[in-house]
């Protein structure tokens, strides 16, 4: 009997929970946008409790956390060569052949890169 696949299309109320704990708490009490959220990232396996009752991002969220701000990073870029896009999401788009440089200044979306929106654009109309 096959598993059922869990549904790991995060909200926006939930990436900002994931950002909220990679930025780390300001006092012991979690927000409530973390509250609300902690729950089904913790099913993800996204973040994880200490014994203390502290919440941290697992590898896994990190890893979502990075994924998104690479997938952002080629829509800035697709829209505007010259938009700013962090030095590790340049480079890891980089080694994908998403992006090139450009000899004007900026990165270039390649024909790889923009295939990859078209799919990311599509899987969201079909939801």
């Amino acid at each position: 009997m096959k598993a059922a696949m869990k549904n790991e299309k995060l909200t926006t109320d939930e990436y900002d929970a994931l950002e909220h704990i990679l930025r780390g708490a300001r006092h012991d009490r979690v927000n409530a946008c973390v509250g609300r959220n902690a729950k089904r990232l913790s099913g993800l396996k996204m973040v994880q409790y200490s014994k203390d009752g502290k919440v941290a991002l697992t590898d896994k969220g990190h890893q979502t956390l990075f994924v998104r701000r690479c997938i952002i990073g080629l829509r800035a870029l697709a829209q505007d060569p010259a938009a700013a896009v962090e030095a590790d999401v340049s480079l890891f788009l980089g080694k994908k052949s998403h992006i090139v440089l450009r000899e004007a200044g900026g990165f270039e979306v390649t024909d790889k890169g923009r295939e990859s929106l078209a799919d990311m654009d599509a899987q969201d109309q079909a939801k």
